[in-house]
């Protein structure tokens, strides 16, 4: 009888933990438009594969009346469960309790599955809803975030870290979130700031709402903080699913492959009236990207911010590949700072989880401007650069049409270490295009000639006939075969099967120096 009772005490005391022992609270968290921390992970998991770690843990402060309120949990739900059956940890602040601010037990128990999630091999998913640091706890809280940081950047690289922002992040612990991999905000109740609309008005003298200064739009269009941006928690976390089932659960693993009824040998008819052959004119890359890819389903990573590039995950026959590609529907597809933050971290992150990438390119050029050299464009470029460069991963180049300058460099080309490029026969490669470039070499030609539009003309298609034809980076090895369009699919997914199997050595050494 005893044992009994105990089973239906502790039954009874797991069901108030998880529906929480005060009702008002659930209803105004319900209120806000927000689910609680249990309903969350309960979207995010499988149906019944949670196991929750420390769900009794309570406090031991004092002080400020903390004594007496001690609830089970100490404001996060921390766990295990499965995403499409593979192991994904996960912690969820629970905003009902302190308003899921962060102490020391509270700490300690994020630190305790951040250390399971290392040692297990699997992927961690954060789900933030919480008020920062718990000022009854001072010092202690704020040591409590240096051990959740610190763990971030030793797990950097070797699991899969995701947050997602389902409420406000303000303050220092907007950090942690910074470290990992991926960012989810979801409009209307996800904030993002170093200091609030307080501290703004009281330093500037400007007014600014929360949204304004840190809400999901615009850290997925300015700041580039927010990889994905939703319009309901439902749709984020069904996304965040769709996201872990293209990752590998750690660095050592390759990503899952899913079988595919798209014919590895399907032809790509359509890519002859998607991509116009004047190099002028613009078009939507992701259209090329959709016909390439499986079923033409993709994932786009920050596409509302730098639109001028396009970073997506996809498969080819069935095979996680990453895909970095010039957008000529923005900026003729030029690169500029941010496209070249967004598509370097991209590089980097893709490598470190062992997934190919694959570059398409239409390029005129790194964007000119004064803003953009004054904001530090050598440097910004020179990250894409290095990402590039330091990457181990399979790496195949496909040229639509122009590819110019130090850009064409900079976007995986054989040069920097690219295992395979292809190229369309309206490809483009020179230091600049022909225009540019007569009128330098051929000036004064042009300047004394008695018609210098039609002498310019002539030296236009003479450079052209040089050193921009299709042909002449093929003659000299740098395009290891100038392809039919219709073939692109199949040529690629050849090229990335016998990469599979691909080992580089590394460089000996404690870690490279990117630029910062």
């Amino acid at each position: 009888m005893r044992i009994a009772r105990g089973l239906d005490e502790l039954a009874e005391l797991k069901q108030t933990v998880r529906e929480g022992n005060d009702p008002e609270a659930t209803g105004r968290q319900h209120a806000r438009g927000k689910l609680t921390a249990h309903e969350r992970i309960g979207l995010l998991l499988d149906e019944g594969s949670f196991h929750e770690v420390e769900p009794l843990r309570r406090h031991r402060a004092t002080g400020f009346g903390m004594e007496a309120r001690r609830p089970h949990g100490d404001g996060v739900v921390t766990g295990w469960g499965t995403v499409h059956g593979r192991t994904v940890f996960v912690y969820a602040h629970d905003f009902r309790v302190f308003g899921g601010s962060l102490g020391e037990a509270h700490a300690a128990k994020i630190h305790k599955l951040m250390d399971l999630a290392a040692s297990a091999g699997a992927p961690l998913v954060s789900l933030n809803d919480g008020a920062g640091a718990r000022i009854q706890e001072g010092v202690t809280a704020l040591a409590g975030y240096g051990g959740i940081f610190v763990r971030n950047t030793r797990n950097s690289g070797m699991i899969p870290q995701i947050s997602v922002m389902l409420g406000p992040c303000a303050g220092g612990a907007a950090y942690s979130p910074a470290l990992t991999d991926f960012v989810f905000m979801v409009r209307g109740i996800s904030q993002m700031f170093i200091t609030g609309p307080g501290v703004v008005r009281a330093v500037t003298g400007m007014d600014v709402t929360q949204d304004d200064l840190g809400g999901a739009d615009v850290h997925a269009t300015t700041s580039g903080v927010a990889a994905f941006v939703h319009d309901d928690e439902e749709t984020c976390l069904e996304d965040v699913r769709y996201l872990l089932s293209l990752l590998p659960a750690n660095n050592r693993e390759l990503p899952p492959r899913v079988p595919t009824d798209d014919p590895a040998d399907r032809r790509t008819d359509r890519l002859l009236d998607l991509v116009p052959p004047d190099p002028r004119i613009p078009y939507d890359m992701r259209a090329v990207i959709r016909e390439i890819v499986d079923d033409g389903d993709l994932l786009e990573v920050h596409e509302g911010w730098a639109t001028n590039v396009i970073c997506a995950l996809a498969r080819l026959d069935g095979h996680v590949v990453a895909i970095v590609a010039n957008q000529p529907a923005t900026m003729a597809g030029a690169l500029d700072i941010h496209a070249s933050e967004k598509a370097a971290g991209f590089v980097q992150t893709c490598d470190s989880f062992n997934i190919p990438l694959l570059t398409l390119v239409d390029v005129p050029g790194f964007l000119p401007g004064l803003d953009q050299e004054h904001g530090g464009i050598i440097r910004h470029g020179a990250k894409l650069l290095y990402a590039y460069c330091n990457a181990t991963v399979p790496r195949v180049q496909l040229i639509l049409r122009k590819s110019y300058g130090g850009a064409y460099i900079v976007m995986d080309s054989r040069s920097v270490g690219a295992d395979l490029s292809f190229a369309w026969p309206i490809n483009e490669i020179a230091v600049m295009g022909a225009e540019g470039a007569a009128n330098v070499i051929f000036r004064r030609e042009i300047e004394g000639a008695d018609e210098p539009e039609l002498m310019r003309a002539q030296k236009i298609k003479e450079y052209q006939n040089t050193l921009i034809h299709p042909y002449y980076a093929a003659e000299r090895g740098l395009v290891d075969d100038v392809i039919d369009p219709r073939d692109s699919r199949s040529t690629l997914i050849q090229a990335l099967a016998m990469l599979r199997t691909k080992h580089a050595e590394v460089p000996s050494r404690k870690h490279g120096n990117p630029p910062m």
